[in-house]
């Protein structure tokens, strides 16, 4: 599978690149968003993936761009935690999927691997799991039917869950990926946080849907599921 990475993150970008590369992927990786575009358009890749904020023609740019172009291949933004309006925006654009950083390059090769089979370049805008359905343009919640209202952070939260069900995520690598920035090991906001959701997304609910796995963190799947230890992913 061959991908393009717009990064300019040098850093980020050397490591994505050696990850995808390490589970088998072909990457070119560049730093310039108007390289991106001209190989873009240039050259046959199964996927790209564009950071939205680089310097010069960003991410929802070459979007733009490719789209107008009738260009169907599939596209993962990657986002800052708090750019939800250009998150919404990647999406009308006709985004398959984003990504929250910081993120795990085993989970955007995952996403890539979905979009990719999807092969139908149409933007994905329901997440479900069960009956438990999140609308990201939206952002409404709902389980069998019925709505729930959730904070901003609990639905974060659940956003992040729900993109990789059956994983098991440890309580530091949830804390970094929603909230953005080291943990406090004595820290309890976690815990807090998943009661919450559990009380929201379970209550009254004959199929508990997010379980903890104990001594190791949480996941959000459905009771059927066997948890291979391939998914397992601790972090602290």
């Amino acid at each position: 599978m061959r991908i393009l990475l717009l990064e300019d993150q040098e850093r980020l970008r050397a490591s994505t690149q050696k990850g995808l590369e390490e589970m088998g992927f072909s990457v070119d990786a560049v730093e310039d968003g108007d390289v991106a575009l001209e190989q873009a358009l240039g050259m046959p890749y199964d996927a790209l993936v564009l950071d939205i904020m680089v310097p010069g023609r960003d991410g929802l740019s070459i979007l733009r761009a490719l789209r107008e172009r009738k260009h169907a291949t599939p596209i993962i933004l990657l986002t800052a935690r708090a750019a939800l309006p250009e998150k919404l925006e990647g999406l009308n654009l006709g985004a398959d999927d984003y990504l929250t950083k910081p993120f795990f390059v085993e989970e955007l090769a995952a996403r890539l691997r979905t979009v990719v089979r999807r092969q139908s370049g149409a933007p994905n805008h329901l997440l479900r799991i069960a009956n438990l359905q999140m609308d990201l343009f939206t952002r409404k919640v709902s389980r069998g039917g019925s709505e729930i209202e959730l904070s901003a952070r609990e639905f974060e939260l659940l956003e992040f869950l729900m993109r990789t069900p059956g994983r098991v995520f440890s309580r530091v690598q949830i804390y970094e990926h929603v909230w953005g920035y080291g943990m406090d090991l004595e820290s309890n906001l976690v815990e807090v946080y998943m009661q919450r959701l559990r009380a929201k997304i379970d209550k009254d609910q004959e199929v508990k849907l997010l379980r903890t796995v104990r001594g190791v963190g949480y996941t959000l799947d459905e009771p059927s599921w066997t948890l291979r230890s391939d998914l397992l992913s601790v972090c602290g």
